[in-house]
């Protein structure tokens, strides 16, 4: 990763910050984008003691697209190219929110953000002849439906049914990008990083957590997947592809929808404003 370039989403904790980490230590230049928080600072004191090239942070708040659109503006201003995009930045509240732009705050964050900062990130992701775009989902995309009707709320929340779904909507929108893509040397795929104990679940009771701290991995064996698909020279030219915990493998059957993809992706300009 010697002069390689690297923005990741929710770089602060969990996978995201091993990742980070590692992908350092490997001799990338790593930029977080995550809340300027306390510990978004930590994490980059963490990272920073395994890597040589100073990471830093650039703030931004994924519930709100103005803030994203800011942080595109930020990068683009600061650097000239981007190298590796890792839309990794996930979240899962049990009640149902809603983000400044109105819209379900899982759909919102975990789907919507990441689509627009893509889209604002092109250019500099083109200017390098073999740049990756990350997108990590999870294998419950396969109990995912779309319902274009609930991006904007649903009449009765279900945490997990709209969870599921920003995941179908993650692995749609990489494989879709991976398509309009092709030729340019910018390469997209997903990813299932295992079920990994990590702050996306930080929302649930104690009891839960602590179940689910025993069940699943941990974030150094979660981050793997991520880490191969960022930096892994053999799969520099694997595009459009959906890894389940380092094994390339099918997505569900509606991930693989060309007319689901292709009503997603217009769905989704138009709620961003592209």
């Amino acid at each position: 990763m010697q002069g390689q370039r690297v923005l990741i989403t929710g770089g602060n904790s969990g996978i995201g910050l091993i990742a980070a980490g590692e992908l350092a230590r490997a001799g990338a230049e790593v930029i977080l984008a995550c809340r300027d928080t306390d510990k978004t600072k930590q994490a980059l004191v963490a990272i920073n003691a395994q890597g040589s090239i100073p990471a830093v942070n650039l703030p931004v708040d994924l519930a709100s697209l103005a803030s994203v659109r800011d942080l595109a503006a930020s990068f683009i201003d600061r650097y000239g190219r981007l190298d590796v995009l890792i839309n990794n930045a996930g979240l899962f509240p049990i009640r149902q929110q809603f983000t400044a732009d109105g819209f379900e705050m899982q759909i919102g964050v975990n789907h919507l953000s990441h689509f627009l900062l893509t889209h604002l990130l092109l250019d500099t992701l083109r200017a390098n002849t073999a740049a990756r775009v990350v997108t990590v989902s999870s294998k419950l995309h396969r109990k995912g439906q779309i319902d274009f009707d609930s991006f904007e709320g649903m009449s009765k929340y279900s945490a997990q049914v709209a969870y599921n779904q920003s995941k179908l909507a993650n692995v749609l929108f990489s494989v879709e990008l991976a398509k309009r893509l092709e030729g340019s040397g910018v390469t997209a795929n997903a990813l299932h990083p295992g079920g990994v104990a990590t702050d996306i679940v930080r929302d649930l009771p104690w009891l839960v957590r602590k179940f689910i701290g025993l069940i699943f991995i941990s974030p150094e064996e979660g981050a793997k997947t991520t880490i191969m698909l960022a930096s892994d020279p053999a799969l520099a030219s694997t595009t459009g592809a959906y890894f389940d915990q380092g094994q390339r493998c099918d997505p569900s059957d509606l991930a693989q929808d060309r007319a689901l993809r292709t009503r997603l992706w217009d769905v989704s300009a138009e709620a961003v404003g592209l």
